[in-house]
C-alpha cells in the first residue's frame, strides 16, 4: 500500500514538473526555488509580485513626461502642444504576470494631452511644430513644375516619406490627374488659395473666394477635407488668418524655405536644410529642378540627424513620436 501511495505522489509530480516546465505559473515557481542548507526553498508569491511592481513604478517613474500646451509664441506665434508620457502601471503590471521568469517586461504607454491645444488659441498663424517633437515636414506649393511632380513623387516613395502638397486651385482644375497621382502615393492635400495672388491686397470678399473656392474644389474633385491653408508666396494678414479660421482653416506658413525658385545648386540646398532641420521644422520647396535633384539628399540629411519626416497634420498634431516597439 504505501508503494502504491508513493507512485501516486510521484506520478503527480511528473505531471507538474511536466506542465510547469513548458510555461506559466508553474514553471514561474519552480524558477524560483533556490537551495539552502540542502533544502529547496521557494519564495513567496506574494514578495516576487510585490518587487515586480517595484520595477515597473521605478520605471514610470523614470520616464513620465508631462503634457506641454499649446501657446503663442512673440516670434513663431502659434506653436503647438505636445502630449505627456507615462507607463500603464497596471496594465503593464498585468501583463507582466503572465510571461516567464527572467522575461523583458513589456511596457505598456499611454499619452495625456495637453490642456491647451493649438484650437485654443484662436486665429494665429503656424510656423513650425513643436521643438519637443522630433519631426519634420516637407510643405511642396503646386502652382506650377509639372514635369518635376512624378520624380519627387518616384523618390518620396522610395524613401517612404509621406510629404503635403499645397495645391492652387487653378492648377487643379485644370491638372485633376496629376492631383488624383499624388493622391493616389498617400501624401496629404491642402490649399494654396485659388489664383496665386498675395493675400493681404485682396478685399474682404474676394479673400474668402479664394481660399473657399480651393477649398470646395479639394472636396469635389479628390475628396480632401481641407484643413490647412498656405497663403501663396507667404503673404497674408491677421484678416487672411480670421477669414481662414472662419473657414475651419488654420494658416500655416514655413520655419525654412528653400528658395528653390531662384535655382540654387542642389548641394547647396541639401546643405541648408539639413543644417537647419530641428524637432517641429516645416520646410518650404516646390517643384523645381533645384527641389527635384536635392529631394533625396534632404530626405537623408534629415533622417541623419535623427528626426522623422511626417505630414503637416503629423507634425502639427500633439501625438508624439514613440519607437515601433511601445504600445
Amino acid at each position: 500500500m504505501r508503494l502504491e501511495k508513493a507512485a501516486v505522489v510521484l506520478a503527480c509530480m511528473a505531471v507538474v514538473i511536466g506542465i510547469g516546465s513548458s510555461a506559466g505559473p508553474v514553471k514561474n515557481m519552480l524558477q524560483q526555488l533556490r537551495t539552502s542548507g540542502g533544502m529547496a526553498v521557494l519564495k513567496p508569491i506574494g514578495e516576487q509580485h510585490s518587487e515586480l511592481r517595484s520595477v515597473i513604478e521605478a520605471k514610470a517613474a523614470e520616464i513620465s513626461s508631462p503634457p506641454v500646451d499649446a501657446r503663442v509664441d512673440r516670434v513663431w506665434k502659434a506653436i503647438p502642444g505636445y502630449n505627456g508620457l507615462k507607463v500603464d502601471v497596471e496594465a503593464t503590471y498585468k501583463g507582466a504576470l503572465l510571461l516567464p521568469a527572467g522575461s523583458e517586461i513589456k511596457y505598456i504607454y499611454r499619452q495625456t494631452p495637453p490642456a491647451v491645444s493649438l484650437d485654443d488659441l484662436g486665429a494665429q498663424p503656424i510656423y513650425r511644430g513643436n521643438p519637443a517633437k522630433p519631426m519634420v515636414s516637407l510643405m511642396i506649393n503646386v502652382a506650377w513644375g509639372n514635369e518635376f511632380i512624378v520624380p519627387m513623387l518616384n523618390i518620396l516613395d522610395e524613401e517612404h516619406v509621406k510629404a503635403t502638397f499645397f495645391l492652387d486651385g487653378s492648377w487643379l482644375s485644370k491638372n485633376r490627374e496629376l492631383a488624383v497621382e499624388i493622391q493616389k502615393r498617400g501624401h496629404e492635400i491642402e490649399n494654396h488659395a485659388y489664383s496665386h495672388p498675395n493675400m493681404s491686397t485682396l478685399s474682404r470678399a474676394r479673400a474668402l473666394m479664394e481660399i473657399d473656392k480651393t477649398k470646395k474644389l479639394l472636396k469635389s474633385s479628390l475628396g480632401v477635407d481641407n484643413r490647412w491653408f498656405a497663403p501663396p508666396s507667404g503673404d497674408f494678414d491677421q484678416e487672411t488668418v480670421k477669414i481662414a479660421r472662419e473657414l475651419g482653416l488654420k494658416t500655416v506658413l514655413w520655419t525654412v524655405d528653400t528658395v528653390d525658385w531662384r535655382n540654387p545648386s542642389p548641394e547647396s540646398v541639401v546643405a541648408k536644410i539639413t543644417a537647419k532641420a530641428e524637432p517641429g521644422t516645416l520646410v518650404l520647396m516646390h517643384p523645381t529642378s533645384s527641389s527635384s535633384r536635392a529631394l533625396r539628399g534632404m530626405i537623408r540629411g534629415i533622417k541623419a540627424k535623427g528626426l522623422v519626416l511626417g505630414t503637416v497634420s503629423q507634425t502639427l498634431s500633439p501625438e508624439r513620436v514613440l519607437p515601433s516597439s511601445v504600445e
